[in-house]
């Protein structure tokens, strides 16, 4: 056993454990160790701290999904983009669980949003799973506010997948753009330019939402597709 996984061990919580792993039905509950986020962002702190994250993020792949989660909050906090993004090329295919793609968010993005929507574009056309959600879900952190584009509502609307994680991406993506950019987004759901799944997923989602107005749901509810 490593050194990092002895010290995931010590903070083990069986019951968050078991907690885990009904959200993530796809990894084997026998590779959950749980260890709750907070307690992991702590560790990765004290990692960076040591000099030890190199050593850890250059081996892959890791047996356990805490090691995962760990190795995707170490990216986040990578200062230099190019480094980031080579560093996340190597990872996302190993990324195997909705978890641990959402918890990643590299600080360095925010910097860099010129040339990030290049790798989002690449990402989002990815046949892995978790390659193309990062992508999207990149897009909707970044793009749905003042460095909005029309053009961008294009990447997750061209994304065609039988992959359930993809396509809640993509739903949870347009329910936010309806929510922030109403005017761009609806017209993508009046021509049904999304696959029925998430098109109808996009509509109850956003209908759940608060930030959207009663007469915008009253609208949506009209679109809804018959299956």
């Amino acid at each position: 056993m490593t050194d990092i996984q002895k010290r995931l061990f010590k903070l083990k919580d069986e019951k968050y454990a078991e907690f885990q792993s009904r959200l993530t039905p796809g990894v084997d509950p026998e590779l959950i160790i749980g260890v709750r986020v907070p307690h992991i962002r702590k560790l990765a702190k004290e990692v960076i701290k040591e000099g030890k994250y190199r050593e850890f993020i250059n081996t892959l792949p890791h047996r356990y999904y805490d090691e995962n989660l760990l190795h995707g909050i170490l990216l986040s906090e990578v200062k230099d983009y190019d480094r980031c993004v080579e560093l996340l090329d190597k990872f996302l295919p190993y990324v195997d669980n909705w978890a641990v793609c959402d918890t990643m968010s590299p600080k360095c993005f925010c910097k860099n949003k010129e040339r990030l929507i290049a790798d989002i574009r690449r990402w989002s056309a990815s046949d892995h799973t978790y390659t193309s959600r990062f992508g999207m879900k990149s897009l909707m952190s970044h793009y749905l506010d003042d460095d909005f584009e029309t053009e961008y509502l294009l990447i997750p609307a061209s994304v065609r997948s039988d992959k359930y994680y993809v396509n809640m991406m993509i739903s949870w993506f347009f329910a936010t753009a309806l929510a922030k950019q109403w005017d761009a987004a609806i017209p993508y759901i009046e021509k049904e330019k999304l696959s029925v799944w998430a098109h109808n997923k996009a509509i109850q989602k956003a209908i759940e939402s608060r930030r959207i107005t009663d007469e915008q749901k009253r609208c949506l509810r009209t679109l809804k597709i018959g299956i």
